[in-house]
């Protein structure tokens, strides 16, 4: 499928969703503008030069040695990639010294926390949708746009929107992207499974599940986001018109607890099959590399589209893309694009003007572009993705065509920037439904339980 009617589709679906505004009015701007700066100097003229003779004369810049420190979390094909451009940038700006850290996600965000605490946050960091958590430590990027220092001319306001808090430029997107269930269809022919349809539902998921574990001794998936797949996604199955978070992101976006309940048993039930893998054999999985169906120990898991290549490229094997599974096959799908994640500039940065410049190389440069190859997800620019079109390989054409096909889906007025207690509910789902599965309580009872712990939230 062309790439430009890809763009078209996400601009047409970004453009549709205003986003609504997230708590962290304590964000600061800084003038950026003393810092990073350059210094000229011309070679004098010698001592007897005929000076109206016309000759070359040759201007020597020196530029004062910069140190910008940079981090995110993410498979080792991410981290491979962006080492990549980094020295790519480097060898272009003789006078920086890029210092990069990466990590899982869980080191990440503990080390980043450390960071916090000290006034120490690297010049460029990685966030998600829990940037409201970290507002204090965002510098707007407001000013390096207005300034071309951050050239937005190949993107639009509605993509730029997507990182956006109430006005504030928080970040620039690294991609968008979407979720779904990628799949090993040669296991799925072995158990004598049918493969996902477009329309797939829950109790086809789960019946899968029962099925390839019953034939092959392996789990039928691997680890699922649950907060997204019931809550987040859950909810808004359910009816157009529904939210877990309201758009306005200041409650809940439905007032009916046991919308939830279904999803925290069949994951209970599961568990208990065998067919799903119980919390210590989660807690292995470090990173998508490491994930069961790289392993051969599952049939699918559950992905973000942008993780599709690194997946399958561990994995060694033809992966295939489905849509998340929806409650009902006439229904809602529950499915938005949206930012995969950003980069922002600290406020804690010696150097945030050089910052601004690398991530504006990091996102606008079409040959830097053509080594990140859309991991982090489609690019929000259009000159990037034009360059990228002709080197794509058949698994981004794969990404590519399932974010068009999500894309496609209807949907109401979806809430896909979450308000900042969203980590600390997401974290308290997680829990009870280990209660669950160790029949420390019911279903019904965590249901309700997590819905009065998030209400209380607001």
């Amino acid at each position: 499928m062309k790439i430009k009617r890809l763009l078209v589709l996400i601009l047409a679906i970004l453009t549709v969703f205003t986003l609504a505004a997230c708590k962290g009015d304590d964000a600061k701007e800084t003038d950026s503008d003393d810092t990073g700066k350059t210094e000229a100097t011309k070679a004098p003229e010698k001592d007897g030069e005929d000076k109206t003779d016309t000759k070359e004369t040759t201007d020597e810049k020196t530029e004062e040695p910069v140190v910008i420190r940079i981090a995110w979390w993410g498979s080792q094909a991410r981290h491979d990639k962006t080492v990549q451009v980094i020295e790519m940038y480097e060898a272009q700006n003789k006078n920086v010294d890029i210092q990069y850290e990466f990590f899982d996600f869980d080191g990440y965000f503990t080390k980043l926390n450390t960071l916090v605490t000290s006034n120490d946050v690297w010049d460029c960091f990685q966030l998600g949708g829990n940037f409201p958590a970290y507002m204090n430590k965002i510098l707007p990027l407001n000013d390096f746009i207005e300034k071309g220092i951050i050239d937005a001319s190949q993107t639009t306001d509605a993509f730029l929107k997507t990182t956006q808090d109430k006005g504030i430029q928080v970040g620039v997107s690294n991609g968008v992207n979407c979720y779904g269930i990628a799949y090993d269809p040669v296991m799925f022919a072995e158990a004598g499974v049918p493969e996902p349809t477009q329309n797939w539902t829950w109790d086809d998921w789960k019946n899968a599940c029962l099925t390839i574990h019953d034939k092959l001794g392996i789990f039928g998936s691997s680890k699922m986001d649950h907060f997204i797949s019931g809550c987040s996604m859950g909810v808004s199955q359910e009816d157009f018109a529904l939210n877990f978070f309201a758009p306005t992101n200041d409650k809940l976006g439905f007032d009916d607890y046991t919308l939830l309940t279904d999803y925290i048993q069949m994951i209970a039930d599961l568990t208990e099959a065998g067919a799903y893998p119980d919390p210590g054999a989660i807690n292995e999985i470090k990173d998508i590399e490491g994930d069961f169906v790289a392993t051969g120990e599952a049939a699918m898991t559950w992905v973000a589209s942008n993780q599709f290549i690194a997946l399958s490229t561990a994995a060694g094997k033809e992966l295939k893309l489905a849509p998340a599974p929806r409650k009902y096959a006439d229904g809602p799908s529950g499915s938005v694009l949206q930012s995969s994640q950003m980069f922002c500039v600290s406020t804690d940065s010696k150097n945030p003007e050089e910052a601004a410049k690398f991530l504006n190389f990091f996102w606008t440069d079409e040959e830097a572009n053509k080594i990140l190859a859309g991991e982090r997800g489609i690019s929000i620019f259009t000159n990037v993705i034009e360059a990228q079109e002709p080197v794509m390989s058949e698994q981004q054409m794969v990404v590519n065509e399932f974010v068009n096909l999500i894309g496609s889906f209807p949907t109401g007025e979806v809430n896909v920037i979450s308000p900042e207690p969203k980590t600390e509910i997401e974290d308290y789902y997680k829990l009870l439904i280990e209660k669950v599965i160790y029949k420390e309580m019911t279903a019904d009872e965590a249901a309700k339980e997590i819905f009065e712990f998030a209400k209380s939230k607001f």
